[in-house]
């Protein structure tokens, strides 16, 4: 699976951004999606994560982004979003997107096989 993240940028405190990641490579609604960020000397933290139970979607946040940020997939793009609104200061990080071919939202890293390259998003104060 090849994964691309895009839409980061700088936005003031208060605003909002969408990031996207479009999957390539096998088939996208067999995989958990998630978001992880990561600043400079810190280990990358788990945002989101959304995948498919049967029929039934299950999605999981971080305490610091729920309430803020909404993620959701796309199957027949193979893409996975990320609606980010009421951003801070300290969510200031460079945003990947991973792929994990397992069930469940898994929130920790090592469960994801496949990463994106980063998006960087600057929230300005």
């Amino acid at each position: 699976v090849q994964l691309q993240a895009s839409g980061g940028g700088l936005v003031q405190s208060g605003g909002s951004l969408r990031l996207s990641c479009a999957a390539s490579g096998r088939t996208f609604s067999n995989y958990a999606m998630g978001w992880f960020r990561q600043t400079p000397g810190k280990e990358r933290e788990f945002v989101a994560a959304i995948s498919w139970s049967g029929s039934v979607k299950r999605i999981n946040y971080a305490d610091t982004v729920k309430g803020r940020f909404t993620i959701s997939r796309d199957d027949a793009k193979s893409t996975v979003y990320l609606q980010m609104n009421s951003l801070k200061p300290e969510d200031t990080a460079v945003y990947y997107c991973a792929a994990a071919l397992l069930g469940g939202v898994p929130p920790i890293e090592s469960a994801y096989q496949y990463w994106g390259q980063g998006t960087q998003v600057t929230v300005s104060s």
